[in-house]
This record gives C-alpha cells, structure tokens and sequence, in this order.
C-alpha cells in the first residue's frame, strides 16, 4: 500500500510515516519512480509504535524493540526490556511524587507564614 492509505489507515500523518522510516522504525519498498509502498503488516506496526510512543519510549528504544515482535507476539525479550522500560517509568513517577510533595511542603508553610504588601526580594546578596 502507498504511504496515504497506510496515513489512513492508521490515523498517522505522512509526516510521522516519514519520520518513522528516518528512525528505522518502519521500512518501505520503493517502487521505480520512488514512490515508497508498505507491506500488510505496517499497519500493526504502526500501531505498535504509536503504543510504545504513548508509553513514554523514546525512538531508539523502539527501534531496538520492534526487532522482538514477531508475528504480532511478543518474544521473551521483548518483555524483559518492557519490565524494565516499566520500572524505569515507576522510578521516575516515584521521583515527581517525592518532587511534587516537596513543593506542596514549601508552599503549605509559605502561606501560612505570608507577609502581605512585601515584595519577594529578586537577589538575596543585594
């Protein structure tokens, strides 16, 4: 299928097909006049890599993924680099939670200790 079927089909612009081919995510065929034709299974493909996108991967980490779905199944190795694709993510979310309590902390005493009419001094050393 030609890239506006497979745009289409997937609710992907050409653009992002483009884009996907630049970052090995997705190959094409290329037709004498260069016009770039996908196989079947591009669609699942596709949205595959949009999945993986919405879960926070980035295009390297895809491109070394993608490699580990065949047939549609996940391989063992696949799911081991999920886990800790999934770990990293919970560690990050720890981290934003302990971040944000911080500053709701900071901001719980900050107004209960609130001076009306001061200003906020730009630069402490001045």
């Amino acid at each position: 299928m030609r890239i506006g079927e497979l745009a289409r089909r997937t609710g992907v612009t050409t653009r992002a097909l483009r884009y996907y081919e630049e970052q090995n995510l997705l190959t094409a065929e290329r037709s004498g006049s260069g016009q770039r034709h996908y196989a079947e299974t591009a669609v699942d493909r596709i949205h595959l890599i949009r999945q993986l996108y919405a879960a926070g991967l980035s295009s390297k980490a895809i491109a070394e993924l993608t490699p580990c779905v065949v047939d549609g199944a996940a391989t063992p190795e696949l799911l081991q680099r999920l886990a800790a694709e999934r770990d990293h993510l919970d560690r990050r979310i720890a981290d934003l939670i302990r971040t944000r309590d911080r500053l709701d902390s900071v901001i719980d005493g900050a107004s209960s200790n609130m001076r009306t009419g001061a200003p906020c001094p730009r630069d402490a050393t001045a």
